[in-house]
């Protein structure tokens, strides 16, 4: 699913328009981006998951065309864990 699709699909569901689906995304992307710029920004949806900002290390890497050994910076990262009931979903759904 892409973005659009899940536009129709909240639209659909929640029974409003496409413009005010796409407006409601848009917010809530914005509002976990702007959470997670924070020092300690997280953002917890009981049963859904939590997203949050993990630190890499520096550390030491190899490119793959020289094979030479070059220095991988440390950097901030997005990270998501599932909650329970996503988690229970997803084990129970089967395959196409």
């Amino acid at each position: 699913m892409n973005k659009s699709e899940l536009i129709d699909a909240i639209a659909k569901d929640a029974e409003i328009t496409k413009v005010a689906a796409k407006k409601a995304l848009e917010s809530f992307i914005s509002n976990v981006t702007t959470t997670l710029k924070k020092k300690e920004g997280k953002v917890s949806l009981v049963g859904f998951g939590t997203f949050s900002v993990s630190e890499r290390a520096a550390r030491q890497g190899i490119n793959p065309a020289t094979k030479k050994p070059i220095k991988i910076a440390a950097k901030k990262v997005a990270k998501f864990k599932a909650g329970a009931d996503l988690a229970t979903a997803v084990a129970g759904a089967k395959k196409k």
